[in-house]
């Protein structure tokens, strides 16, 4: 029944051409810093994959492009388009955090009747790794109006274990059903 339900396939730059053709992706998302180079498979047209350009940080540092408002803006108005008959492919560089935080996210902005404490548990479940960047989700959840429900579940999840790339993963949007 979990493969009928839409879904985001959450995976490294290393693991996207893989992940893309094994889950027969429509539409992906890049959220990578602005000097990596990103080849988006032929599969996914150009006007399907979103780029989003920005530093894996959680505080503004000097030379580095701190997640914004814009950014998340961005990615909602994109996987709201996003019509869910196929999968949806979201990655960053390691798998471990900008792409986690956009997967709670966009569950958050599809799901509105989701509870934020069984959207993370369901991927702190799919991921041992994830780690969802604090910045994204602080600013997601005003965008969202989530009264720091996000940002509060995301931190009782905690940090995920240590790992250099994370093993790619699939997270549903809806509440899975028996």
């Amino acid at each position: 029944m979990d493969d009928l339900m839409p879904a985001l396939h959450v995976c490294s730059l290393a693991r996207l051409p893989e992940v893309v053709d094994t889950c027969g992706a429509s539409h992906l998302v890049s959220l990578v810093s602005t000097d990596t180079p990103v080849q988006r498979p032929a599969c996914i047209p150009a006007d399907r994959h979103l780029l989003l350009s920005m530093h894996d940080i959680a505080e503004p540092l000097m030379g580095m492009v701190a997640p914004s408002s814009g950014h998340v803006e961005e990615f909602i108005s994109f996987v709201e388009r996003w019509e869910r008959a196929q999968p949806m492919v979201v990655h960053c560089w390691a798998g471990i955090s900008r792409s986690t935080a956009a997967a709670f996210i966009a569950c958050c902005a599809l799901a509105p009747e989701r509870d934020e404490d069984e959207i993370a548990l369901a991927l702190r479940s799919a991921s041992p790794t994830a780690t969802p960047n604090r910045r994204l989700v602080a600013i997601a959840d005003e965008v969202l109006r989530r009264s720091g429900r996000m940002q509060m579940a995301a931190e009782r999840i905690g940090r995920g274990a240590f790992a250099y790339e994370g093993e790619p993963f699939r997270l549903n949007i809806g509440v899975t059903r028996e």
